[in-house]
Order: C-alpha cells, then structure tokens, then sequence
C-alpha cells in the first residue's frame, strides 16, 4: 500500500493551496482519512480528518480556512486550504486507516509528507 501526497508548495500569506494524496495497493476498504503536519523540533500534529460518511473535524487553528474532502472512488483525500498563514508552515502528512487484501485488521498507513511554506 502506497499513500502518494502532493500539492505541496510555497505561497503567500492569505493564498491558498490544495493537498492531495492518493492511496494505492490491494485495499479492500478504507475507514478515516486525515491529516497531520510536522514545523521543526516539533512532533505531528492533527490538522483534519474525514470519517467514511464524510463527517469531519478540525484543529481549532484551521477552523473556517481548511476544508478536508475525500474521494471514495479514487481513494483520495484532500485538503483545500485557504487563507494560509506562516504558521501553518509544515510539512504535511496524509494518514489513512484501511484494511488490504488478506488481513484481519484495519491498519494506519502515513504518506511520504508535502513541504507548505508560507511566506512573503
């Protein structure tokens, strides 16, 4: 299983940008999709997430500029953000909790990160 991310890049204070990732593999099913970030010396942190039936949560900090989607037929998440601000600077993680062919559990799997630099 592949969780492929993009869209990633740099931008001024009060643009925007969307994030895409893309899951691939023998994937039977998927449950959430999310999102996380990572700023330097600090660990991931939740920024969104999508449940199957498409109900959503935010960190209060994104509340009103990101939108989280999913498309269940492509297996992919978005992340439409909206007036970005420098600190949502991060190098940002899609996560994805899903079962694949042959197991008996549902498993989190991370994509390789997309750097969002905002600056002037």
């Amino acid at each position: 299983v592949q969780l492929q991310a993009s869209g990633g890049g740099l931008v001024q204070p009060g643009g925007s940008l969307r994030l895409s990732c893309a899951a691939s593999g023998s994937i039977i099913a998927i449950n959430d999709m999310a999102w996380y970030r990572r700023t330097p010396g600090n660990g991931r942190s939740f920024v969104a997430r999508i449940r199957t039936g498409s109900s959503t949560e935010y960190r209060d900090s994104v509340k009103g500029r990101f939108t989280i989607s999913r498309d269940d037929a492509e297996n992919t998440v978005y992340l439409q953000m909206n007036d970005l601000k420098p600190e949502d600077t991060a190098v940002y993680y899609c996560n994805a909790n899903l079962r694949i062919s042959g197991a008996r559990t549902w498993d989190n799997y991370w994509g390789q990160g997309t750097q969002v630099t905002v600056s002037s």
